[in-house]
């Protein structure tokens, strides 16, 4: 650096030429205003009147709009809005009086309805509803009056309002397809912990498994069950929840070039109706994309083969490609959860098509049964497609072969808009035959838990799976609907809090698949599990039911129980390849991973973790109906 001054010179800035332009137009300007105004004078007052006139007008117009057609714009967007997702989202905001805003949601209620939205509130994902082409985020929210209770907004046409499109096309008449439901993507640390646990799932199902059932993450190999891409059709909804938009164009590619029903294959009815034909169906619903109903009729089509038997009990197995039913080959039976599992989806499939058969079918299982004698609405796990006959010395059990039985009752009402009567006594009947005849305590620490009756019904016996702790959510859910007192919760909460502590007191905080209970006096320990139980399957049903008791009570200790057992999960089951299913939860030093991971594990219980860990609840339960693998269906009042 020199040491020396330096003079800098600075050059005179350039005059300013344009000065006196200004001045003359200026001066032009005033003649302007003086010529104009002397012609204004040289008008009849008459003339004058008139041009008074259309200025009136015109203000008033201008009023009209922004205070009565687009209230928005005066104030500023703000207040009470209801996000509606539609094509011609612009349209649909200059003629609110077509839009409709729910006024009275449920007290934990989706998206932005019936809350002060502030701005970043109003951030909101948004699907458009040309049939699910394109997904993408757009911040909207539109304000709207009531209108019947059903949303209505702009076709691509211009402006045709849903009653007046086309009468043949049965999706006309639906539910909202997308609008009143609005995804946001995750809000906060947990919900985002759980994001990137499906994403390393997803990741790795798409790197090894990609279009099979299953993924094998210890070998990164894939296993295949039916061969219809499980993992994939189970995580559809999952992703569209989560705002996993490019994850989910992508499995939408696959079930649209390479998802085929036309093979020569054995399936298992309940599970391929669960799994399957409930995810495209929910898919179809979420997205509005069309594509999904499609491939969801030709495996109807393809299912409704199961139903011919003498009875109209449907057979456990049926096979793809020519249709045909049959009783499985380790029994002449069907399981009596599996044939009453069934309805929530062929229903939808009915409504959705405007095909009745489906719903028909399926209707008359769950109507047989409730003509059967039950005691206290209890039924055996077992029941002959032929006979239609209950096979008499059949367990009674709220876990595998019975659970499902009972959930889809409740459900059942609640889809149909709470309009067929016995669905909701039976269930009311069965919540009180498992109170009287399958609960007891445990010794020392009186914990409420669900047990079984063997054979011939009078042996109990203190076991408990964890296929059983769906309970208390179905009960949760049937108090938030009105058909059990709220008295009931405590009784829910109770049987939730024993569920969640087969989790708490195992070291690796996971639960095994069943438990059994002391209840004799003088016991030191409440429950505990045997070698050949003590595997964790990646199950939903506990936290499943801790989502529905926080939805329903508020009470942010479930959100807190759930945590825990989500870090249970990561610790334990997470390894390079995605999350396994591990063989014992009893020493955290030894858990002997069985390179399987679930379907159902993206498809549910990473779902629900997701749902329990919202700020607020996305799914409004009072406008759709979880079935049984977690995939939300509308809800059709009659």
């Amino acid at each position: 650096m020199s040491s020396g001054t330096t003079v800098l010179t600075v050059a005179a800035p350039p005059p300013l030429p344009n000065l006196p332009v200004v001045a003359e137009s200026r001066q032009n300007k005033k003649r302007k205003k003086r010529s104009l105004w002397r012609a204004w004078k040289q008008l009849s007052r008459c003339q004058r009147n008139i041009l008074y006139t259309l200025f009136l007008l015109v203000g008033l117009l201008v009023l009209y709009y922004i205070y009565v057609v687009n209230p928005g714009v005066a104030g500023g967007g703000r207040g009470r809005v209801n996000p509606v997702i539609a094509a011609g989202l612009e349209k649909a905001r200059n003629k609110a009086e077509r839009a409709h805003e729910v006024i009275n949601p449920p007290p934990l209620a989706i998206g932005a309805g019936n809350v002060d939205v502030d701005e970043d509130d109003a951030d909101a994902g948004d699907i458009e509803n040309n049939a699910g082409e394109e997904i993408e985020k757009v911040v909207a929210a539109v304000d709207g009056e009531e209108e019947d209770g059903d949303y209505v907004g702009d076709d691509d046409d211009g402006g045709q309002a849903k009653e007046d499109e086309d009468d043949e096309d049965p999706s006309a008449k639906l539910p909202p397809l997308d609008g009143s439901v609005v995804f946001r993507g995750p809000q906060n640390e947990r919900q985002r912990g759980v994001v990137a646990a499906f994403k390393h799932a997803w990741n790795n199902y798409r790197r090894y498994a990609w279009g099979h059932d299953h993924l094998k993450p210890i070998t990164k190999r894939h296993q295949n069950w039916f061969g219809l891409g499980l993992t994939l059709i189970d995580s559809l909804d999952t992703m569209y929840i989560m705002g996993l938009t490019d994850e989910f164009e992508e499995a939408k590619e696959w079930v649209g070039e390479s998802l085929d029903f036309s093979i020569n294959k054995d399936v298992n009815l309940f599970e391929t109706t669960i799994r399957v034909l409930g995810g495209l169906l929910s898919a179809f619903h979420l997205s509005g994309d069309k594509l999904f109903l499609e491939k969801a009729k030709d495996l109807g089509n393809r299912l409704m083969g199961a139903f011919n038997s003498r009875s109209g009990i449907p057979y456990s197995d049926v096979n793809l490609k020519n249709a045909r039913g049959h009783a499985p080959k380790w029994s002449t039976d069907s399981s009596t959860s599996e044939v009453a599992t069934i309805q929530l989806e062929m229903r939808d499939l009915s409504r959705s098509t405007g095909d009745q058969k489906y719903e028909e079918v399926s209707e008359r299982v769950t109507s047989h049964i409730h003509s059967l004698p039950k005691p206290d609405g209890l039924v055996p796990i077992f029941i002959n497609a032929d006979t239609g006959q209950f096979r008499q010395q059949s367990a009674i059990t709220m876990g595998a072969r019975g659970d499902s039985y009972y959930e889809y009752l409740i459900k059942q009402w609640i889809q149909t808009g709470k309009t067929v009567d016995y669905l909701k006594s039976d269930f009311v009947e069965s919540v009180g035959g498992v109170q009287q005849r399958l609960c007891k305590r445990t010794v020392p620490n009186n914990l409420l838990f669900i047990g079984e009756l063997l054979s011939g019904r009078n042996q109990f016996k203190p076991k408990m799976d964890e296929l059983a702790c769906f309970l208390p959510g179905s009960v949760a859910l049937a108090v938030h609907h009105g058909a059990l007192p709220k008295s009931e919760l405590a009784w829910a909460e109770e049987v939730a809090y024993t569920c969640y502590m087969t989790f708490a007191r195992q070291p690796t905080f996971l639960a095994a698949e069943i438990t059994y209970f002391n209840t004799e006096p003088g016991s030191t320990t409440d429950f505990y599990v045997k070698p050949n139980d003590s595997h964790y399957l990646l199950r939903p049903e506990t936290i499943e039911s801790l989502w529905y008791l926080y939805y329903v009570t508020g009470n942010k200790t479930y959100q807190d129980w759930g945590w825990k057992i989500f870090q249970g999960i990561e610790k334990y089951t997470k390894v390079a390849g995605g999350y396994t299913t591990i063989g014992n939860v009893r020493n955290a030093l030894d858990t002997r991973p069985r390179d399987m991971m679930e379907s159902f594990f993206l498809g549910e219980t990473l779902k629900y973790l997701y749902l329990l860990f919202a700020d607020r609840q996305e799914i409004d339960l009072g406008a759709w109906v979880f079935n049984t693998e977690a995939h939300p269906l509308p809800i059709y009042p009659e």
